[in-house]
C-alpha cells in the first residue's frame, strides 16, 4: 500500500525504520521539514533514538561523530551553507571512520541568496571521503537511506544521500514504506569494532608522522574503493526482501544509441519522457542516470558507453573555472577509451530554474550535431 509524502518526509520515514539512536541537526531550508518530521516522531514516541537541537550545523556533525564513536547510530541532514559549515567535521567523519549517514537536500549555495535546487553543495564535498549516492525521487530517497547504513556500517565510512530541493524534498508523490520487520530483517543491529571503551580507553586520532599520515590515505582510499561490492551486494538484498533496487548507473536505450544523454537527481524523470519522445521521433536516443558518485562507477560507465559516439551530459552544478562536475567526471572515466566519445556539457536547472522536455530535446539534437568535444560548458536559459 502506498502513501503520499514529500520526499523530505520519506527520509523521515527511513530514519524511523532504521532505528536511529541520535538525530543532531539545524534546521535549513528546504531541509527543514526532515527536521520537523522526526521531532514529531519523537513527541509521539515512535522514534527509536533521540533528537539533539544543536545551535549549527558544524556541532550536529560533530555530535554524530562523537556518538558514532561510543556505538551509536547516528543520522543528520543540511543543504547549501549549512553543509559548507560542516565542511571541516566531514574530513573528521571520514578519517574517524564513523558510519555516519546524512541527508543533503541540494540547495544553491550563497551569494546571491536564493533556495532552489543545485548540487554543487554536495558535489563540491566529493574529496572528504564520503560515500555519494544522488536520488532520482522521493521512493529512492527513503530506500537508499535505509541501504545507506548498511554500506556505512559495513565499510565504516559515512554516506551522504543527496536529493533535490523542493523537486524532491517537497514535492508530495505515492510511496511505499517497508515494514519494520523486513527493515530488520535487511539492517542488522550496529556495531562498531572502533567504538569507545570504559574498561579499555583509547586516543582514536592521533598526531601522525608524514608516513603514518600517507598511511591512513591509502588505506581509506582502498576502503572507499572496496565499498563497490558492498553495494551491490546491499542492493541485491535489499531487492530480494524489500522488492526494489536501484543500479550505481542505470542505462536505458544506450545499446543502439547514437547519443545518450547522462543526468542525476531529480531532472532524470523528465529526461526518461524526453528520451522516449526523441525516439518516437526518429532520434535513436539513450538516457544514463547516475547515482553514485563517490565511489565513482568508472567500469560501469565504461562498459555501458565504450561503443557510443556522442554523450550530451546535463549538470545541475557548476564548477567554477571548469565546467559541470558530472561532465568532468565522465571525461575522466571515459579517457582511456580506444575510441573517445564526442562529449558535449551542458548547464541546466541550477536554482531550480525550469528544464522542460523540450529544452532537454533541444540539448540533445544539438549535441548529436557536435562534431567535437568542448572544454566549455553550454548554457541553456530560458532568458536567453
Amino acid at each position: 500500500m502506498k502513501t503520499l509524502l514529500q520526499g523530505n518526509y520519506a527520509v523521515a520515514e527511513a530514519v524511523r525504520l532504521a532505528r536511529v539512536q541520535l538525530v543532531a541537526a539545524y534546521p535549513i531550508t528546504p531541509q527543514t521539514p526532515i527536521y520537523e518530521k522526526l521531532s514529531d516522531m519523537e513527541n509521539e514516541g515512535i522514534l527509536p533514538g533521540v533528537m539533539m537541537r544543536t545551535e549549527s550545523e558544524h556541532s550536529a556533525m560533530a555530535a554524530c561523530i562523537a556518538a558514532s564513536l561510543t556505538g551509536v547510530r547516528t543520522f543528520t541532514a543540511t543543504a547549501s551553507q549549512g553543509l559548507a559549515l560542516m565542511h571541516e567535521m566531514l574530513h573528521f567523519a571520514s578519517g574517524n571512520r564513523v558510519p555516519i549517514v546524512m541527508c543533503n537536500v541540494n540547495r544553491v549555495v550563497a551569494v546571491p541568496w536564493a533556495f532552489g535546487s543545485d548540487q554543487s553543495d554536495s558535489l563540491s564535498q566529493r574529496d572528504t571521503g564520503w560515500l555519494q549516492f544522488y536520488c532520482e525521487d522521493a521512493q529512492e530517497a527513503l530506500d537508499t537511506v535505509i541501504q545507506a547504513y548498511r554500506i556505512a556500517e559495513q565499510a565504516l565510512l559515512p554516506v551522504m544521500v543527496a536529493i533535490d530541493g523542493f523537486f524532491t524534498s517537497h514535492f508530495i508523490e505515492p510511496i511505499e514504506i517497508p515494514d519494520q520487520a523486513s527493515v530488520d530483517a535487511f539492517l542488522p543491529a550496529f556495531s562498531i569494532p572502533t567504538r569507545f571503551n570504559e574498561a579499555d580507553p583509547a586516543y582514536i586520532a592521533n598526531v601522525v608522522n608524514p608516513e603514518q599520515y600517507m598511511g591512513y590515505r591509502q588505506k581509506s582510499f582502498e576502503d572507499m574503493e572496496n565499498t563497490r561490492p558492498l553495494i551491490k551486494e546491499a542492493n541485491e538484498e535489499y531487492q530480494r526482501i524489500i522488492g526494489r533496487g536501484y543500479e550505481v548507473v542505470e542505462s536505458v536505450n544506450t545499446d543502439d544509441a547514437d547519443i545518450v544523454l547522462v543526468t542525476s537527481g531529480a531532472m532524470t524523470s523528465t529526461a526518461r519522457v524526453t528520451i522516449q519522445s526523441l525516439r518516437e521521433k526518429g532520434v535513436k536516443a539513450g538516457l544514463l542516470k547516475m547515482k553514485l558518485l563517490r565511489p565513482f562507477p568508472t567500469r560501469e560507465v565504461q562498459e555501458i558507453l565504450k561503443n557510443t559516439r556522442k554523450i550530451a551530459v546535463l549538470d545541475r552544478n557548476i564548477s567554477l573555472g571548469k565546467g559541470g562536475i558530472w561532465c568532468q567526471e565522465l571525461k575522466a572515466a571515459l579517457y582511456p577509451l580506444e575510441n573517445r566519445p564526442i562529449i558535449t556539457g551542458y548547464i541546466a536547472g541550477i536554482c531550480g530554474a525550469d528544464v522542460s522536455p523540450d529544452m532537454i530535446e533541444n540539448m540533445v539534437v544539438k549535441a548529436l550535431e557536435r562534431e567535437r568535444s568542448d572544454d566549455l560548458p553550454i548554457w541553456v536559459r530560458r532568458d536567453q
